[in-house]
């Protein structure tokens, strides 16, 4: 029993730890886990080797919740690889692929059908179980699996809005050095800040989602102490669309029209970091079902 998953990483439009309701999108850096499972009955446990570097809390409980799942009451033995084109800890959601992938590549050796929501759901309490995520991060998941962005309610485990996008748009990163603390050390910090966490949902909800965009990063960057002011305001003249802080950061993401992405990476201060350009997200996954 072969199986093959692939997720992508994301950007934050509107991050969910004031409110519990977050936004993403998909970008083209992704995840590609492959699994060879080998049943030997229906009594045991499943024993599954994972190279050391690969071998996270994050990936074992992605195994585990997986094989609970999806091949309930069997045992063997198998083995799971996992390569990741995403820089960890840096805000590009690589957790939520990591497990996403996983789970689809248990999904795919079973011979199980899971929707993209499906296995954002599964991806959210895997991280939430592994303690890389506050909210669970389902918005960061789903993005992963589908295009455009989606709005989702990471409480209730519901969509609740997706907006296409042009997917000729590409993403302008820079990518500092420096890793961001897990989110769970952050939650204090965003949980009186509902009011204004709130004002940039209404937006995306309302389907500006660059407005909302930018109504985050602007909280995010008081909270959590960045200083990118000067360079979005010199993004926004060389032409994105948009920009932000991506989850607790440091990496900054710009949404660029393919025309204005040269001038929108000059304004990129290369002391701050690598500066990198992606695609949206085209994953093979399903769309996301759409919520009215």
């Amino acid at each position: 029993m072969h199986g093959v998953g692939e997720a992508t990483g994301a950007i934050t439009i509107v991050n969910a730890l004031a409110t519990g309701v977050g936004a993403a999108v998909g970008i083209g850096l992704g995840v590609r886990a492959e699994i060879d499972l080998h049943p030997a009955g229906s009594r045991g446990r499943w024993d599954v080797d994972v190279p050391e570097a690969a071998r996270t809390p994050l990936v074992v409980a992605a195994l585990d919740v997986a094989l609970n799942r999806l091949a309930p009451g069997s045992s063997g033995r198998g083995a799971l690889a996992v390569r990741s084109d995403i820089p960890a800890g840096r805000g590009l959601k690589s957790s939520s692929a990591v497990s996403a992938a996983v789970v689809l590549a248990v999904a795919h050796a079973t011979d199980a059908t899971l929707l993209p929501i499906e296995v954002a759901r599964m991806s959210a309490e895997i991280s939430r179980s592994a303690g890389v995520s506050a909210t669970g991060a389902l918005d960061d998941a789903l993005a992963g699996l589908t295009s455009g962005v989606v709005v989702t309610d990471n409480r209730a485990g519901e969509l609740l809005r997706a907006i296409p996008l042009d997917p000729s748009l590409e993403v302008a990163l820079l990518v500092p050095r420096a890793t961001h603390r897990p989110s769970p050390t952050w939650a204090a910090a965003f949980a009186g800040l509902g009011a204004e966490g709130r004002r940039a949902t209404e937006v995306v909800l309302a389907g500006d989602w660059a407005g909302a965009m930018q109504a985050n990063t602007e909280l995010v960057e008081r909270v959590v102490g960045y200083d990118y002011r000067t360079v979005r305001d010199g993004l926004a003249r060389a032409g994105a669309l948009a920009s932000g802080v991506s989850g607790m950061g440091p990496v900054l993401a710009a949404i660029s029209p393919p025309s204005r992405l040269d001038a929108v990476v000059a304004e990129l201060p290369t002391r701050l970091g690598e500066i990198r350009t992606v695609h949206l997200a085209r994953p093979p996954a399903a769309p996301a079902e759409v919520v009215p």
